[in-house]
Formats: structure tokens, C-alpha cells, sequence
């Protein structure tokens, strides 16, 4: 099985930055893409951004793009997301995916993920 384990979240200002990172487990790292997806209350759980096995594919919500990046280091079996320019409306629970199998090369759908962090909270204040 996989394990995976995020961090970096907090509390942060409109306008601020946050990194995230997963640290993921439990199987050749290098060989999956990786997912970030978000959950606001009262809200359906969202892709948010994803990236592929090599690190050199990315895809974005078009409400993070430009501001948000995402990044692997495959060595250190850790997926990143660099966010910046927060705002309020990104505040919610942030996880961490892994698909269940090796295609599509960047999957944008829930379903396409077997593997979830145990999420990490993002609050941004106006």
C-alpha cells in the first residue's frame, strides 16, 4: 500500500505564500504521477494540480494557475506545492494523491486516484 503524508499547512494572509509537501511511501515513487486536490467546507473535494512521473508535465486548475506550482523530488520521494498570491477563497483542506495506476500520464479526476494524505488545512485570512 501507499502512505502518503503532507505538511505545511497553516495560517497565512491574503497576498502571502505557503508550500505544502507530501511525503509519499509504499511504492517506486518515481513511477506515478502525483496529485494535489483541495476541500472547502461545504464544498466538493477539487483537482487542483497535478504532475506527472518525470516531474517535466504539469496540469492546474484554472483557479490556481499562475499562482500555484507544483514539484516533485523524485530522490526524496516528496511532491511539493508552492503556493502563492493567497487568497480566501483557497482556504480548505489540502491532500495529497496518488493514482491507482500508471495512465492517464496527468489524471484530473478523483476517481483515477487510490491513495490520499491525510490532508493538511489552509487558511488564508482577508
Amino acid at each position: 500500500q501507499v502512505q502518503l503524508v503532507e505538511s505545511g499547512g497553516g495560517l497565512v494572509q491574503a497576498g502571502g505564500s505557503l508550500r505544502l509537501s507530501c511525503a509519499a511511501s509504499g511504492r517506486t515513487f518515481s513511477r506515478y504521477a502525483m496529485g494535489w486536490f483541495r476541500q472547502a467546507p461545504g464544498k466538493e473535494r477539487e483537482f487542483v494540480a497535478v504532475i506527472n512521473w518525470s516531474g517535466r508535465s504539469t496540469a492546474y486548475a484554472d483557479s490556481v494557475k499562475g499562482r500555484f506550482t507544483i514539484s516533485r523530488d523524485n530522490a526524496k520521494n516528496t511532491v511539493y506545492l508552492q503556493m502563492t498570491s493567497l487568497k480566501p477563497e483557497d482556504t480548505a483542506v489540502y491532500y495529497c494523491a496518488a493514482p491507482s495506476t500508471g495512465r492517464p500520464l496527468l489524471p484530473l479526476r478523483i476517481y483515477e486516484y487510490g491513495y490520499w494524505g491525510q490532508g493538511t488545512q489552509v487558511t488564508v485570512s482577508s
